[in-house]
């Protein structure tokens, strides 16, 4: 069994997630190939597409919103992400589950399943058609359900919130309204998200999976027992998964630098395996006392800082000593994002 060094997973994350070499691709198939984007803050959103993307523009992705070619809902660990319309459904009905039992097992004083089915259908109802501001769904069913309601009914953003220009993602609509009825049943959508996630994030290890997707290991086991899989070490001696044929970069291939927004996935820890965010920079990104995360740029294919958006240009914070021709390469694209962002 080959094994892959930190530096070969490192290139092979970069690469799937478009951020070795900016892409051509049509939006929609883009968001398939990195298994989505977070998109709590709806200015990530944009920011991670064009740092992927060759000439991403903003209104490419609201113009997306708007004809619902893509869609903003809350997926994977109960997070916003903008995923492509195909890949809603897929990846709504393979978390649902675990999701509502999840919630039931958590929350104070939640009421149980069948009430809050209750709930779902009086909300349905309601919205029928149209689309419910946050404020008019929490006086429909109260604060505290409101929070848990989604689970049971599957509702999306609906633009103009959660877009550059009105941030708040705070309008909802029916999703069958929005995309129509699924037409995927559990298990096929469980293996769609593990298909994209090894596409996105591969190779891993099946803990990495259920850390990305929210799904337990007993759920997986069967799907990972039915793919045709290649597998690998890495230098721990983990045994890693992966599909057949998914690129593996040379580990010597350059990485530019690239800026990331806040939440970007390559960060988060089921990618701890590719090194992107060295363990002792990590409290730096993610802390109780930084819950918003951190804007990062990437050196090398690792994070050596983080940037901000101040008046009419882009800022840097090393936490690294920088290279004379890396900081040239840096200041040269954060001129770009600063124009992205005027």
């Amino acid at each position: 069994m080959q094994t892959l060094s930190r530096r070969a997973l490192n290139r092979a994350l970069l690469a799937r997630q478009l951020l070795l070499e900016r892409s051509r691709t049509p939006l929609p198939r883009a968001l398939e190939r990195v298994g989505g984007i977070q998109a709590q803050y709806a200015p990530s959103m944009y920011v991670g597409l064009w740092s992927r993307l060759e000439g991403f523009e903003r209104a490419t992705l609201t113009r997306a919103l708007e004809r619902r070619s893509v869609v903003q809902g809350t997926l994977m660990r109960m997070t916003i992400h903008l995923v492509s319309r195909r890949d809603y459904w897929p990846f709504a009905v393979a978390v649902r589950e675990t999701r509502r039992a999840s919630w039931l097992r958590t929350a104070r004083d939640a009421p149980d399943a069948a009430a809050m089915a209750a709930t779902a259908e009086a909300l349905r109802e309601r919205l029928g058609e149209r689309t419910l501001h946050r404020k008019d769904l929490e006086a429909l069913v109260g604060p505290r359900l409101a929070i848990g309601v989604g689970l049971w009914v599957d509702l999306v953003r609906a633009p103009p919130s959660g877009t550059w220009e009105r941030r708040r993602a705070d309008s909802y609509a029916l999703a069958t309204t929005w995309l129509g009825e699924p037409d995927i049943d559990e298990g096929a959508a469980v293996e769609h998200l593990v298909r994209r996630y090894l596409a996105g994030f591969g190779p891993a290890a099946p803990g990495d999976i259920a850390s990305f997707t929210g799904l337990p290991i007993g759920t997986l086991r069967p799907v990972l027992d039915g793919l045709p899989l290649r597998r690998f070490r890495s230098e721990d001696g983990d045994e890693l998964i992966d599909l057949p044929r998914a690129p593996l970069p040379h580990p010597g291939t350059p990485a530019p630098p690239r800026f990331l927004p806040t939440w970007d996935a390559t960060l988060l820890v089921h990618a701890r395996r590719t090194g992107v965010l060295p363990e002792d920079l990590r409290p730096r990104v993610f802390s109780i006392r930084n819950p918003h995360s951190v804007s990062t740029f990437l050196v090398d294919g690792e994070v050596a800082g983080a940037w901000r958006f101040e008046g009419d240009r882009v800022t840097l914070d090393p936490w690294r000593p920088l290279a004379p021709a890396d900081e040239r390469a840096l200041r040269a694209e954060a001129e770009r994002l600063a124009a992205f962002h005027a």
